[in-house]
């Protein structure tokens, strides 16, 4: 095959399965925690109703690419934001542009895979119960990823409007729809937090003990509380979570102690380093993204789109 793949949203999505994604960013996850992958810091251009973030990377085995993503206030949704862009993959021995994929879904995918992954490696034993904060797009891609996993498992989903709750709820055969955020949090096993939210949406004071936080949204402050990050065990994709400003780094991991350990994920995938350290303590997992996450996407969407014959060749 000769020119450009080029998938457009609907083919980028379903070109993401899910086994095959969890795969590929668990291989990119212990990439980033063992310093194999090349990424520098994510970048940002900011605008007067957003900014335009660029995040190239190279994962061995997985591949070249980088994404460019605008992230803007939705004027039809007040309070809400819009990622739109797209994610270029390259031939990481001859340099060749190989695909041109959509960037929404992609980052919704993977997204809402690392939080998985994350929650598989370090919730309790036996748990079973789990919460999902938030009503956007990034919600709705928790939801469907659950449901497509294990659609058995009981789901409560939770957010300001309880109308688009009970619309994200229905994405999961086993999911319903809580009257407010308190509700869905308070025992719950593992609680994903995937809001747009500029002050924390959950408190400590809701979460049982030895639940297990995975929080992907915050990327205009913190969607954690203090208290929350004060008594759990830390972890993130790459140390700069929490040694890195935003956009880069995360709101909720600034300034913490010098004695404050946070574990990356990678680390504990790839065995190098134990993860939760007892069934009582509360784990959180700070997700900020990273370019490696969407080379290992971009990797799974092209090898599945090229083995079904999906997407438009493009003549560069």
């Amino acid at each position: 095959m000769t020119g450009v793949l080029f998938l457009d949203g609907a083919r980028t999505r379903a070109a993401l399965e899910p086994r095959r994604l969890l795969d590929a960013v668990t291989t990119a996850l212990i990439a980033i925690a063992r310093d194999e992958v090349s990424a520098p810091p994510r970048i940002a251009a900011r605008a007067p109703g957003g900014l335009l973030g660029a995040m190239p990377g190279h994962v061995p085995g997985l591949g070249l690419a980088a994404k460019l993503v605008s992230v803007f206030a939705d004027p039809l949704q007040p309070g809400r934001s819009g990622h739109r862009g797209f994610v270029a993959l390259f031939d990481a021995v001859d340099g060749r542009p190989v695909a041109l994929m959509d960037a929404e879904p992609l980052t919704e995918a993977r997204t809402a895979a690392t939080a998985t992954v994350g929650a598989r490696a370090l919730a309790r034993p036996g748990a079973s119960r789990v919460a999902v904060v938030g009503t956007g797009a990034q919600a709705r891609a928790q939801v469907g990823l659950l449901a497509a996993l294990d659609p058995a498992t009981p789901v409560v989903v939770a957010g300001r409007d309880p109308r688009r709750a009970e619309e994200v709820a229905a994405l999961h055969p086993a999911a319903r729809a809580a009257a407010d955020i308190e509700e869905a949090v308070r025992g719950a096993d593992t609680v994903f937090c995937c809001t747009g939210a500029v002050r924390p949406v959950i408190d400590r004071g809701w979460l049982r003990p030895g639940a297990h936080v995975g929080s992907v949204g915050g990327s205009h402050g913190p969607e954690v509380d203090a208290g929350t990050v004060r008594d759990a065990a830390l972890f993130a994709e790459w140390p700069g979570a929490a040694t890195t400003p935003p956009p880069s780094g995360a709101h909720e991991l600034q300034g913490l102690p010098p004695d404050r350990r946070v574990t990356l994920l990678g680390s504990v995938l790839g065995g190098d380093l134990p993860g939760r350290p007892d069934e009582e303590r509360i784990t959180l997992f700070k997700s900020t993204g990273h370019a490696a996450l969407d080379v290992a996407a971009a990797h799974v969407a092209h090898a599945v789109a090229t083995s079904r014959g999906w997407g438009t060749l493009l003549d560069m």
